[in-house]
């Protein structure tokens, strides 16, 4: 996976180099090895970039997506039956890989990144690494439960930094993301260059730098807006309190979606899940349709099944975890080489502010956002939901719980494909969807209710809820917590 960070990153410094062609070089300075004081924002942003997207949207979300149940290990091969048996130890490079490239180098160049801007007071790349950095340290919050944060990114002063908690680790980013929404970063001077280096909102045609940074706000608006939702269950008031204050301030959220876009169908150019799950293991047949994800989409005839799978129902899947005798026909989840890497879509946006909206303000406003949320989802492969919208989609009356259910689903559907971590995360955070007493196999089963598989490693019903900490942490850092098990929930955790 490293790979297509690299090329990416060359990507970056071919647009670098286009936008300082007019500026002279030290022949004193090697351009492969560039000294570390000579680092810029402009360099350093695009390449954390790809280095978060590249494990976040690929490898990460391939297991996140296996435990959302999008996808099964393929019958006839065993490049992920750990993952679909929940067996991913310590030394596996599932956990070390991730682990270790969001560290060194995402964390750290986007570190690096808001050190600079701070000090050339650039606010506009403060923003935006501050937002990045807090994106993905939440992801390894979500994983990990606890990580370096406080004493982490300081390799020359600690080498060995303590493991925070995750409700601190929260509460910090919170309050870095609203000191960078304090700075003017709408002041900052610009270059069209400087603005395409923003692989996620600076390389639409039609956008202009306000525009550019409209977005960024909105981004973090929604991304607290998540992470407040993520509070609900352990911290409830403070979730409250948050999210009324978020509406209270009149903040704007995402009306459409952060994310890259800028893959291309060639080796180690492409969207980081299909690089890593078709190119670089020279097949697309380690994956397979999940029963538990066709059943749903064929019983509410959803059209997206086509989109997903490319074939009409009854589509061919196996059974989750089924892959010692499944079903040879099975056909393979779509991911596309050029397909965009979301961070944040438009539908999740939506379907966000219609729980905040259900839960903090007595739903109004809710439906309308949940039909917005339906509507993008389809959209984002090419579709409407037309009647599904009015019938089988429609928002339910009821209690909050019924309501929620029904957004938490709904948003569960959008997921698929190289945004399928979130999936995971939210089954974990509110329990939808519901999890199922009986296998898929069995009578009395209910289409799209996660199963537990034949061949779990964690006993009957203990899904995975957390990565174990990766071995090499704990072989560096004698700070590593005690381990857990791979079922004990996050702080968050319903």
């Amino acid at each position: 996976m490293k790979r297509i960070l690299i090329n990416n990153k060359i990507i970056v410094v071919s647009i670098l180099l286009l936008s300082l062609s007019c500026k002279k070089l030290d022949i004193n300075d090697s351009p492969n090895n560039p000294p570390i004081e000579k680092a810029t924002p402009e360099a350093l942003f695009p390449s954390a970039v790809m280095s978060s997207v590249g494990r976040i949207n690929g490898d990460l979300s391939i297991i996140g997506g296996m435990w959302a149940q999008f996808w099964a290990q393929n019958n006839g091969s065993s490049q992920f039956r750990t993952v679909d048996s929940y067996n991913i130890q310590n030394s596996s490079n599932f956990i070390n890989g991730p682990y270790t490239e969001l560290y060194s180098g995402a964390l750290t160049d986007y570190q690096l990144a808001i050190t600079k801007s701070v000090a050339a007071q650039d606010w506009r790349f403060n923003l935006m690494s501050t937002v990045m950095k807090a994106y993905t340290y939440q992801v390894l919050v979500d994983l990990f439960d606890k990580v370096p944060y406080s004493e982490a990114l300081q390799p020359t002063v600690i080498l060995q930094p303590k493991f925070d908690d995750g409700y601190t680790i929260y509460t910090s980013l919170i309050a870095e993301i609203d000191a960078a929404l304090a700075k003017d970063y709408r002041g900052t001077t610009h270059t069209d260059a400087q603005m395409r280096i923003d692989f996620i909102f600076g390389n639409h045609g039609d956008a202009s730098f306000e525009d550019q940074m409209d977005n960024w706000e909105k981004f973090a608006n929604t991304l607290k807006l998540k992470m407040y939702l993520r509070m609900v269950n352990a911290k409830p008031a403070e979730a409250e309190a948050g999210i009324k204050k978020l509406y209270a301030d009149g903040a704007a959220f995402l009306d459409k979606g952060a994310g890259v876009g800028v893959f291309v169908n060639a080796p180690n150019k492409s969207n980081p899940f299909y690089e890593y799950n078709s190119r670089r293991l020279n097949t697309p047949d380690n994956l397979k349709a999940s029963f538990t994800l066709t059943s749903w989409l064929q019983k509410n005839a959803d059209p997206r099944g086509m989109a997903y799978f490319g074939q009409a129902y009854p589509i061919q899947s196996i059974h989750q975890g089924d892959y010692l005798s499944g079903n040879n026909s099975a056909v393979n989840p779509i991911v596309k080489a050029t397909e965009t890497a979301w961070l944040i879509s438009e539908a999740e946006s939506y379907f966000m502010q219609a729980e905040a909206l259900e839960r903090y303000f007595g739903g109004a406003g809710a439906e309308a956002k949940y039909n917005a949320g339906v509507n993008a989802a389809f959209g984002q492969v090419g579709l409407t939901p037309g009647a599904l919208l009015t019938t089988t989609y429609k928002y339910p009356s009821g209690g909050l719980e019924t309501k929620i259910e029904a957004i938490i689903v709904q948003k569960w559907a959008s997921l698929f494909g190289s945004h399928a971590l979130e999936a995971f995360f939210e089954q974990n955070r509110t329990g939808y969807p519901k999890t199922s007493t009986v296998y898929s196999k069995e009578a009395g089963y209910i289409p799209g209710q996660l199963v537990y598989v034949p061949n779990g490693v964690t006993g009957a019903g203990n899904f995975p809820r957390r990565f174990v900490f990766p071995e090499n942490e704990r072989s560096r850092n004698s700070n590593t917590p005690a381990q857990v098990p791979i079922d004990t929930k996050v702080w968050w955790g319903k």
